[in-house]
């Protein structure tokens, strides 16, 4: 008896629950596009490179065309349809409209999900490649724009827009620390160089 190729799956997006049947190797970003006409979320390489498919899982970024529609059954989904509360932008977004992180658009909304967990992560003390002193007693380190470049690394913009992306991560996250200011650490101040005015990134 052949096994069944297919299941009813029940996938939590953006605070509302949709049911439908997916065929097992069916993707994440093609559950998302194709079956629920969720189009925020883009398909830029279709291999896990680009990251123009990034969203949220759990509060955790994952590249969608890598993710099962039915390993996602059960997890808190957040596409890009889903990070502004009614017709608040999210901060991230506003930086990127205030301060021009786009030129075509096609890559923005990885881009923007990409961004809402790497000020998560940084606000939580995780380091990247590019912090200095990854000791626990060093605490939050600076977001200077190098850590901003290394922690934006995974999401590719083919029209350049990175010295305006690396900007708007940072007024973002200096908008979400005002909110909520970080018990130990700190993010970056003026002498930072992740400054809003004057961060300069070589592409």
């Amino acid at each position: 008896m052949a096994l069944s190729t297919s299941s009813a799956i029940t996938l939590n997006i953006n605070g509302e629950k949709h049911t439908l049947p997916v065929d097992h190797r069916t993707t994440l970003l093609d559950a998302l596009r194709d079956r629920l006409d969720l189009t925020g979320t883009k398909k830029g390489c279709d291999h896990g490179q680009c990251g123009a498919c990034t969203v949220l899982l759990d509060g955790s970024r994952a590249v969608s065309c890598l993710q099962l529609a039915v390993a996602a059954e059960g997890r808190v989904i957040t596409t890009i349809e889903g990070v502004a509360q009614g017709e608040e932008l999210h901060p991230v977004q506003q930086a990127f409209l205030d301060l021009d992180g786009y030129q075509c658009g096609y890559c923005t909304p990885g881009q923007i999900c990409s961004a809402i967990a790497v000020i998560e992560e940084h606000a939580a003390g995780w380091p990247s490649a590019a912090t200095a002193d990854i000791r626990p007693e060093a605490g939050v380190p600076p977001l200077t724009a190098d850590e901003i470049r290394e922690r934006m690394s995974g999401n590719l913009c083919r029209c350049g827009a990175y010295v305006s992306i690396v900007q708007a991560v940072a007024r973002a996250a200096e908008a979400e620390a005002a909110q909520s200011p970080p018990t130990t650490g700190r993010l970056s101040g003026p002498d930072d160089g992740a400054g809003t005015e004057d961060v300069e990134m070589t592409v």
